[in-house]
């Protein structure tokens, strides 16, 4: 081949490879307030990583970003539980810390919405979700008393921020159980889910590959709750799991207690965004008189509508499972 139509074919080459850029960069149909802006300024799926100024993060990469909680180790930050295996339905003081690129437990963190670290344990087959909140030491090693209720395999994810990196991020581990497992059914797609008193009724369809609104609504013995209590600088946190693989979406509201715009229910609003078609659990958390309660969903992604009927099992739990 002599050199020009080295060049030619070099040149369609670029061509094509901006052309596709271009194709999987754009995101179909318009959303509120610039929905890459919103989705930058409440998810945290953990997905370019923490940039440490050498290229490591996320921004003008071209790589596809990897989904958050998958990864042990990120951007040098790698999670590193001090024992896997806890005796099912025994509380354990259970530690672990964040080590950084040195090798040695982070000691600084910038605070997360009220928190320096969150905390999420799940079962794999997404049942005994837990929102905990551990202590760190000055040695940077964090405790906590965990319990897992039943056998199996479990995840665990951190939502961490060390000081001076520019983002957020989250880490993932697998945590054992031992003894008979046998592995809950994924609760069918509905949009109220019960617990205790209250029921959460779910607005919105989530849309691969693009910010989707999501509107949870809180009624107590079918009235709607207009007095909800910040919890974590917010009236509500969200948390969003894929089945199968357990990729993990760590959303916000759209506003916040105090800003003057922002009621404290019924309503609560989410901009999210899912990285693929597929079944999603969802977990909302939520304060009312002093309590923090959690509702779950199951969600199809680039499918059909959930049906109409209240949940009838794992809907969501109060405060057992919670450490806040």
């Amino acid at each position: 081949m002599n050199t020009s139509t080295k060049l030619g074919a070099y040149a369609l080459g670029l061509a094509a490879l901006f052309a596709g850029a271009a194709v999987v960069g754009d995101v179909a149909g318009p959303a509120p307030e610039k929905a890459s802006e919103r989705t930058a300024a409440h998810n945290t799926h953990g997905g370019a990583g923490p940039d440490d100024g050498a290229g490591h993060g996320g921004g003008g990469q071209t790589a596809a970003p990897v989904p958050g909680g998958l990864q042990v180790s990120q951007g040098g930050y790698t999670l590193a539980p001090k024992t896997v295996t806890l005796e099912p339905g025994k509380k354990t003081d259970f530690a672990f810390s964040v080590n950084g690129p040195d090798g040695r437990p982070v000691t600084r963190y910038t605070t997360i919405h009220g928190k320096q670290l969150h905390l999420i344990v799940v079962r794999r087959d997404m049942s005994g979700f837990q929102h905990l909140h551990p202590v760190v030491n000055g040695a940077g090693v964090w405790t906590i008393p965990l319990t897992l209720p039943d056998p199996g395999a479990y995840r665990m994810f951190t939502d961490v921020q060390p000081e001076g990196v520019k983002e957020q991020f989250t880490l993932g581990a697998d945590l054992t159980a031992p003894g008979d497992h046998r592995p809950a059914d994924l609760p069918e797609p509905v949009q109220v889910a019960k617990v205790d008193d209250y029921e959460v009724r779910l607005a919105g369809a989530l849309q691969p590959g693009r910010t989707s609104r999501l509107t949870l609504s809180v009624a107590k013995d079918g009235e709607p709750v207009t007095d909800l209590e910040p919890y974590l600088e917010a009236y509500g946190h969200l948390v969003a799991l894929r089945s199968g693989d357990l990729a993990y979406l760590h959303v916000h509201p759209d506003g916040e207690p105090g800003d003057g715009r922002t009621r404290p229910g019924p309503e609560i609003t989410f901009y999210a965004e899912v990285p693929s078609v597929g079944t999603y659990r969802l977990y909302l958390d939520f304060q009312h008189e002093g309590k923090v309660r959690t509702a779950e969903f199951t969600v199809v992604a680039g499918g059909a509508s959930a049906p109409q009927q209240p949940a009838t099992g794992g809907g969501g739990h109060g405060d057992d499972g919670h450490a806040h």
